[in-house]
């Protein structure tokens, strides 16, 4: 099975900090040529709790119309006070064109609920929104509700699910969750880049972290070869790479995606309504060589780095 690698889209804004939809698919470009299979859209990288419920359906209906069925596209849909609000929402983002809606575990329940609550709730959501297909995002924002094994084989028993990004960072919960996987059209992504190798290995269908708005080639390059055995050397190289800049790449995030996406040549402009403050000097310093670390990777690696310069622009 091929291994996909999913981005989790930024969103660029204009000088008005207004969406900038023509950066919107000037970066789909972009990811596409390095060979991501699929898109999140309207997503916690995307600024989702900072631009409006219109905006998030203007933006993802835009990358699904520009997208045009290339690769998949999945966008956040329970937003709302309700489960009956919530799935307004959802059956409003399906109806942009995207293959699944994804639901954030934290806004089932409380943090200090119990996962009865979230079962109850997101039943109620199952019940209102038809045959939609759903996914399940374990979300850091409001809260981080990370699923155990046993309370994802629950959901799944709904037969709604397709999707699943995982945010436990733990291998030992990863390896849980997949062993639980019967459905062969569910498909379970790790946001935590330093697990990739150990997630791929163990099954997962790829990746879908924030360091593909750094470097989509290299997340493409791991999962077309984290089981490749003639690979394995450098596989296990780059994986200790990721893993020491992952931190430092967090740091601001989105505004340090954006100002590394303008080191490598994407008039992307540094403007986040969810990080008011510039990059610091030292921050700045920080990307700059990781950005010179990502070329060194492409040539030991043979990937042809992505020309941030489009003929649209």
């Amino acid at each position: 099975m091929q291994k996909k690698f999913v981005p989790v889209m930024i969103t660029p804004f204009n000088l008005k900090a207004r969406i900038d939809l023509d950066m919107v698919e000037h970066l789909i470009d972009f990811y596409l040529e390095a060979g991501v299979k699929g898109f999140f859209a309207n997503c916690l990288s995307s600024e989702m709790y900072s631009i409006s419920e219109d905006e998030r359906l203007e933006l993802t209906r835009h990358v699904v119309d520009y997208v045009n069925g290339r690769v998949p596209v999945v966008a956040t849909g329970s937003f709302g006070l309700t489960i009956a609000d919530k799935a307004q929402f959802t059956r409003n983002i399906h109806e942009t064109g995207v293959d699944a809606v994804i639901m954030i575990t934290g806004h089932f329940a409380n943090v200090d609920e119990p996962d009865q609550v979230l079962v109850d709730r997101f039943n109620q959501l199952c019940d209102l929104t038809g045959d939609i297909p759903l996914g399940l995002y374990e979300c850091p924002a409001p809260y981080k509700r990370v699923l155990s094994a046993e309370l994802l084989e629950t959901l799944l028993s709904s037969h709604r699910l397709i999707y699943h990004k995982d945010t436990s960072c733990d291998v030992e919960s990863v390896r849980q969750k997949l062993a639980i996987i019967k459905e062969p059209k569910f498909e379970f992504y790790d946001a935590h880049t330093p697990n990739a190798v150990d997630s791929l290995r163990m099954g997962a269908a790829g990746m879908s972290s924030i360091s593909g708005n750094f470097y989509p080639e290299i997340l493409v390059w791991l999962c077309n070869n984290a089981n490749d055995p003639s690979k394995a050397e450098d596989v296990a190289w780059i994986q200790e790479e990721l893993r020491r800049v992952d931190p430092l790449i967090h740091v601001a995030y989105p505004l340090s995606a954006k100002y590394f996406l303008q080191q490598r040549g994407i008039p992307v402009r540094t403007i986040s309504r969810a990080h008011v403050l510039e990059l610091t000097p030292q921050q700045k310093e920080t990307l700059q060589g990781i950005h010179h670390d990502f070329k060194g990777w492409c040539e030991r690696l043979g990937i042809r780095e992505v020309s941030g310069i489009s003929h649209a622009f």
